[in-house]
């Protein structure tokens, strides 16, 4: 079946990718001359030259977020089922904005996310969605929290409010909500940066102070963004005591479980992630922990009412309310056209099943572990505290940039640069891919202290 032959492509793939560069050498300008002598779309070209055409500029000019030596950003390796999966999706191209026109898809998506609603705790009833990616669910949170606090806003516009919103998180949530603050309209102005404790989560004490100081002013705090993971560090914030807050202050509380919110499924884990059921909207992403393909975000919320008020829409040209309980995603999301997002999770998680991909998970979290005490004993500093498979370090003298640009050029690792609060940058090493061997951790380990102090042997 073409399906064994999809297979036997991904295995040499892996195997080509893992035994090859992960860091380019490239420039754009040679990529554009490179497309510009070939492709002027003129006269037709036979698709097996264009395929294998495309398949050596990815091979040669990307990286490689799927080798095993790749600790960058949430990229990650692909589990197969999902990649069969998403190529299912590109053959049939269903179309899920009703339900009418793609009842599988449709019911193969809602079976998933409710099976992870109940992971997270959160109520049977809670209104769940397929997004594009993280920053779609962060911005879907925010829609929906300023219908429910402000009843007029969705047909009279900001303008009609009695008091501008504010919003709070830390300096190390994700920078979408600065995004989400112009394009809802609120303002840039709006967000508030709560301080943060040692180890980079939100104060409970300066959330306090901030809230009670804006409504003073005459200003409406709205919502409470809490992070299970963040992209920086690692961090988690107290979700327990910001859950508790916002109750008692009527305020909105979203958790951008992003990244982390696929440690619910890890025993080992998921106490990081207690308060999340208590939260009114949850962000996570398929397409990070959960290892399948770009984009696979997640939104879910507690109040489908408010979900069904703020993306409420009914036009001739759409199919009518289909009978029964059933909804509609265009009308309970941003999107309106959609893609069938959610199989290659589905397709993930039944090949898998919840005991694979706790193992996938609790690997990568030892491999984070081993990475940590590894870098501590080759005598770097780590400067990040987490329970998530995230290592911030440095050691005296380095400069991160420099280090970085001949780790790269000795093709030894992908890691990223970052800065913590007014500290110097640091080094950024996250394990992404459930490849990644302690044999990786250890070659990698040991080269960065070469590279770091040339003069010294270093030994395994």
């Amino acid at each position: 079946m073409a399906f064994d032959q999809l297979q036997g492509v991904v295995a040499r793939l892996e195997s080509n990718i893992a035994s090859g560069p992960i860091v380019p050498t490239v420039g754009p300008q040679e990529i554009r001359d490179y497309l510009g002598s070939r492709y002027d779309f003129s006269k037709p070209v036979a698709l097996d030259e264009v395929t294998d055409d495309v398949e050596r500029m990815m091979r040669t000019w990307q990286v490689q977020v799927t080798h095993p030596r790749y600790f960058g950003l949430f990229n990650p390796s692909v589990t197969l089922a999902s990649v069969i999966a998403d190529t299912l999706v590109a053959m049939y191209n269903p179309q899920l904005a009703a339900w009418r026109t793609s009842p599988a898809a449709n019911e193969i998506e809602r079976h998933t996310l409710a099976w992870l609603t109940a992971k997270f705790g959160l109520p049977a009833a809670t209104s769940a969605s397929f997004t594009t990616g993280g920053a779609e669910a962060n911005l879907s949170a925010v829609i929906v929290a300023l219908t429910r606090a402000f009843p007029e806003y969705g047909e009279a516009g900001l303008r009609s409010l009695a008091a501008s919103p504010t919003i709070y998180l830390t300096h190390e949530a994700h920078y979408s909500f600065n995004k989400i603050a112009h394009m809802t309209g609120i303002g840039r102005r709006a967000l508030r940066t709560v301080a943060t404790d040692r180890d980079l989560r939100m104060d409970l004490g300066d959330l306090a102070r901030r809230v009670a100081e804006d409504r003073r002013d005459g200003l409406a705090p709205v919502m409470v963004v809490g992070t299970a993971g963040t992209t920086a560090a690692g961090a988690i914030d107290p979700l327990p005591d910001l859950a508790r807050f916002c109750r008692s202050e009527e305020l909105w509380f979203h958790v951008d479980a992003a990244w982390g919110g696929a440690a619910i499924l890890s025993p080992r884990l998921r106490a990081h992630l207690a308060g999340i059921d208590a939260a009114d909207s949850v962000t996570c992403d398929a397409h990070k922990w959960f290892s399948v393909p770009m984009g696979a975000g997640m939104f879910f919320c507690r109040h489908p009412d408010a979900v069904g008020e703020a993306f409420r829409a009914q036009t001739s040209y759409m199919p009518g309310k289909t009978a029964g309980p059933v909804v509609d995603p265009y009308t309970t999301s941003v999107q309106w056209s959609r893609r069938f997002i959610g199989l290659k999770l589905f397709c993930a998680l039944a090949h898998h099943g919840e005991s694979g991909y706790v193992e996938m998970i609790e690997h990568q979290a030892r491999m984070g572990d081993l990475l940590r005490e590894s870098v501590q004993r080759a005598g770097w500093r780590v400067v990040n505290r987490t329970p998530l498979p995230l290592v911030c370090f440095t050691r005296d003298g380095l400069v991160a940039t420099e280090f970085l640009a001949a780790l790269y050029e000795r093709q030894i690792a992908w890691m990223s640069e970052v800065r913590l609060g007014d500290q110097a940058p640091v080094l950024r090493a996250c394990v992404t891919s459930f490849r990644t061997q302690e044999s990786d951790i250890e070659w990698v380990v040991r080269e960065m202290s070469r590279l770091a102090e040339p003069e010294l042997k270093v030994t395994a």
